[in-house]
């Protein structure tokens, strides 16, 4: 599994790179609870109370996650008022990529009309924005601060969901998050960012067929390799045991007192699971 703490390296002296501006897009179709709660055998008043959400958003059957990328990625740009030939990268974070080559970060690119920029996807599943932007700041820094690159995280996660497991159907649904890096003033930008993986716990969540390991044959298909399968409360554990320490490494790293933090924004599907470990973050009250 991997554990972001959004905290790495600090800037060299010269302008930092940071967030120049952000873009969003979710599909239009809104699935509220009571469809999922019937065909999982639950409530919606359980769904509620187990995970805090009420719904979630479904993909056009014409729409792939490269759809999805590149609207989110063209309203950054809009935001930004760049013209996509100014970018020096596309990075794609997803695990539900159009399909397994070429990168869809590579059509978002054809998209968008980056025509100048290299583009590829990245894969840490719920970290992988975290990872990606990142990755992405610290090759801008590499190439001396003064380009730009767009991130994007996205995903169609209502095709690889089997809604008859309460475990994984209830929680995710599809969207996408863009972000323009680029130089900022000053006194801003990435101050630092820290990236942390745990091998040892692969097995926690997994699509088992498809890859080279077992690949898509009669017999995956029938005992449902292709569906998105995950160990409730071995992550839920993991949560309450890791997410804390890399909390705190991370303001120690950047140098930050916890009373000075005013926003926390985490990725994570169930509400009521960081509600439960927030009072271990030691981020006070606001």
């Amino acid at each position: 599994m991997h554990s972001p703490s959004p905290a790495g390296s600090r800037s060299p002296a010269g302008r930092p790179t940071g967030v120049v501006s952000t873009g969003s897009y979710l599909p239009a179709e809104v699935v509220g609870n009571d469809e999922i709660a019937r065909r999982a055998d639950v409530t919606s008043e359980w769904i509620v109370r187990k995970t805090g959400i009420r719904e979630r958003r479904r993909a056009a059957p014409h729409e792939a996650t490269s759809d999805l990328a590149a609207e989110a990625a063209r309203r950054a740009l809009r935001q930004a008022g760049l013209d996509p030939a100014a970018l020096s990268y596309v990075v794609v974070a997803t695990s539900t990529p159009d399909h397994p080559q070429p990168a869809t970060a590579a059509i978002v690119q054809d998209l968008i009309g980056a025509r100048n920029a290299a583009c590829f996807d990245l894969n840490a599943v719920c970290s992988g924005f975290v990872y990606a932007l990142a990755v992405t700041e610290r090759m801008l820094r590499a190439d001396g601060g003064t380009g730009y690159g767009v991130v994007v995280g996205a995903d169609i996660y209502s095709r690889i969901l089997d809604y008859s497991d309460r475990k994984t159907a209830i929680l995710f649904g599809d969207g996408a998050g863009a972000v323009v890096l680029g130089p900022v003033p000053a006194g801003r930008g990435v101050l630092t960012t820290d990236l942390r993986s745990r091998g040892d716990a692969h097995g926690l969540i997994s699509v088992p067929a498809g890859g080279s390991r077992r690949p898509a044959s009669a017999a995956t298909l029938d005992d449902g390799g292709h569906f998105f399968q995950m160990d409730g409360r071995a992550v839920r554990s993991f949560v309450h045991e890791n997410l804390p320490a890399a909390v705190g490494d991370l303001l120690a790293r950047a140098r930050v007192d916890a009373d000075r933090v005013a926003h926390f924004v985490p990725h994570q599907a169930n509400g009521v699971m960081l509600a439960e470990v927030w009072p271990d973050l030691g981020l006070g009250s606001r």
